[in-house]
């Protein structure tokens, strides 16, 4: 994208340094809209085989995005989007293709709704460890987060910017 900026910029027409600026606003910007507060994944006993994280999504820009997957190399195999649903008596959790994040606005991951799920870990997650995790965005790309392992959730004290877009 660099080479097309430098191309369209050395041409001496009126738009071309607008256009360079709104092609490299909009590659830059992106990412920079989403932010990922409070990012949390509850411990796990030892020889569990999978683990749910948690998390505030907000969309500071003027468009949707959508959540539609996760890694976490080294951690779990994969990291699927899934929701909780009731049924009758009954909590069923099922995989689902991603998390909208309205312009402007927020999606939260919590208990008993919707929830990261981390699939076949390598090992327990331990309270008090950090475990890095990239999410990757339809718009925003990929947003790299430390989420803190935890028993009971976020401590409302420890603020946000975990995770920020690059």
């Amino acid at each position: 994208m660099k080479d097309v900026l430098a191309v369209i910029s050395l041409r001496p027409r009126s738009w071309a340094f607008p256009l360079g600026v709104a092609l490299l606003l909009a590659s830059a910007g992106a990412s920079a809209q989403i932010e990922v507060e409070n990012p949390w994944i509850r411990a796990t006993p030892p020889g569990a085989r999978m683990a749910a994280g948690y998390a505030v999504l907000r969309n500071a820009g003027t468009t949707p995005d959508r959540l539609v997957s996760g890694q976490a190399p080294g951690r779990a195999d994969r990291v699927e989007t899934h929701v909780t649903q009731r049924d009758g008596e009954v909590l069923r959790m099922r995989e689902v293709p991603g998390y909208e994040i309205p312009a402007g606005g927020r999606f939260e991951l919590e208990p008993g709704g919707a929830h990261l799920m981390f699939i076949d870990i390598a090992r327990p997650f331990r309270e008090g460890e950090t475990v890095p995790v990239t999410l990757r965005f339809e718009k925003a790309g990929d947003v790299k987060v430390e989420f803190r392992v935890t028993r009971t959730g976020p401590s409302h004290g420890h603020g946000h910017g975990h995770g920020h877009g690059h």
